[in-house]
């Protein structure tokens, strides 16, 4: 059996909302995981990773994040980062109240 070729994408937390948010192909950032530009080649992951940790006045808590390539589009493959876009655990409010 081969192995999936690992994907990775820069995500962070909007410093003004706290939302997770993802490095999209045009640069900004996005809240829709589908729309993360996502990384197969390490040298450009990283390059991604230290621009974006530049911009301090929009996000904080940048990194790369493992993804796999599912049936409809970009997956998390780790359980944190599922949660991570599922919002807060404690209360339902924000992306956990509209079902």
């Amino acid at each position: 059996m081969t192995q999936a070729t690992p994907v990775k994408v820069v995500t962070a937390n909007s410093l003004i909302e706290g939302d997770v948010v993802w490095l999209a192909k045009d640069g900004s950032w996005t809240d829709s995981l589908h729309n993360a530009n996502a990384f197969t080649d390490k040298t450009d992951a990283q390059a991604a990773l230290e621009q974006a940790n530049l911009r301090q006045n929009e996000v904080v808590g940048c990194y790369l994040a493992d993804m796999r390539l599912g049936a409809t589009g970009l997956e998390p493959a780790h359980f944190r980062e599922d949660f991570r876009r599922r919002g807060p655990s404690n209360y339902a409010h924000g992306k956990q109240s509209q079902g």
